[in-house]
């Protein structure tokens, strides 16, 4: 090899290293939509303010960026995923398959799941019940589970408005959706016999409940356009276009915010991240962008974060999830039996 094309080769190699460890200073997270706006806030705040590059943040569903998160260790591998409800046994047992062996959890706040509808439209007061009847794949008719044939919400009960049933709502990978099966669907028919002690889960695919995707901010705009249909979101979206968007009370409770905080509004979650510790000496920042997480500026009673409509958790509960943070607390599956 002569001695300009060792030097050029030579250069190119220096290049392609210096460029990797550039990549590797700005951190990967994915994960959830609901997360996503108090997430994409602290890192616009994090390249703003530390000098570190603004970290690259992508809305794929609390079970896509899981799905992301457990498929191994190293670059092309997200450092950080936000979930909208804890992670799943199975998930964590899938990362340790693939060699994530050493996950920190941080618990940040709380959410609401509201049914919104553009507020052109009479308030509307709704049961879990009901709602359950509006969009489970099979209901039961004179003692029968049949192929759902409510087309219309005065058909479910007379009270309800003499409108068509139309509902945007999240997809499988969602938290949303996973929040909203287990809150709403498994709740209202755990306690009918026909489905058994486990209740019952599937969501009717004729039309009714239309897959809307990730991005809850298409729900809201949605509702601006189809002024007769629910939308399934945040509550933190709801908090954003009060202008435009109205929230149905469900079994009487409004979702307001001490309502949400205190668990009186029934279709209440937690918010949460996982971190990759594994990912900590490739990516130096990672742990200086989770402090920030959750620090009282952010997560705290008067953080930034609760002005955008994140659910602040308790003084003390807030505090021992942040010092379990600190300490990169390795998660063991035992917490989430």
């Amino acid at each position: 090899m002569n001695r300009i094309l060792k030097t050029t080769v030579i250069a190119a190699a220096v290049m392609s290293v210096a460029g990797v460890a550039q990549a590797r200073d700005q951190i990967r997270i994915v994960g959830s939509s609901t997360v996503y706006p108090f997430a994409s806030y602290v890192t616009e705040e994090f390249g703003a303010t530390t000098g570190n590059p603004t970290p690259v943040i992508e809305s794929t569903g609390s079970g896509g960026g899981l799905r992301l998160f457990c498929n191994g260790v190293g670059e092309g591998t997200p450092d950080i995923t936000n979930a909208s409800r804890r992670m799943k046994v199975a998930e964590f047992e899938r990362c340790e398959e693939n060699g994530v062996t050493d996950i920190t959890e941080a618990k940040i706040g709380s959410d609401g799941i509201v049914l919104g509808q553009s507020s052109e439209n009479d308030d509307v007061a709704l049961t879990r019940e009901q709602i359950f009847m509006a969009v489970a794949a099979m209901v039961p008719v004179d003692g029968e589970l049949v192929e759902n044939p409510y087309t219309n919400w005065s058909e479910i009960d007379s009270a309800l408005p003499d409108r068509e049933i139309s509902i945007y709502g999240p997809p499988t990978t969602s938290g949303t959706r996973d929040a909203f099966e287990e809150l709403v669907m498994e709740s209202a028919s755990s306690d009918m016999e026909i489905y058994g002690e486990e209740g019952y889960t599937d969501i009717r695919s004729d039309g009714v409940y239309i897959d809307a995707g990730e991005n809850d901010n298409l729900i809201v705009q949605r509702l601006s356009e189809d002024t007769g249909a629910f939308g399934i979101f945040g509550y933190s979206f709801l908090e954003e276009n009060m202008n435009t968007i109205s929230a149905a009370t469900i079994d009487g409770v409004a979702p307001e915010a001490e309502a949400i905080s205190s668990g009186d509004y029934p279709i209440a979650r937690s918010l949460w991240f996982y971190v990759k510790n594994q990912h900590a000496e490739e990516v130096p920042p990672m742990y200086d962008y989770v402090d920030m997480f959750m620090s009282e500026m952010m997560i705290g009673a008067d953080g930034y974060l609760k002005d955008i409509g994140l659910i602040v958790l308790p003084e003390d509960e807030r505090e021992e999830w942040r010092q379990a943070v600190a300490d990169r607390t390795t998660m063991s599956v035992d917490v989430l039996k």
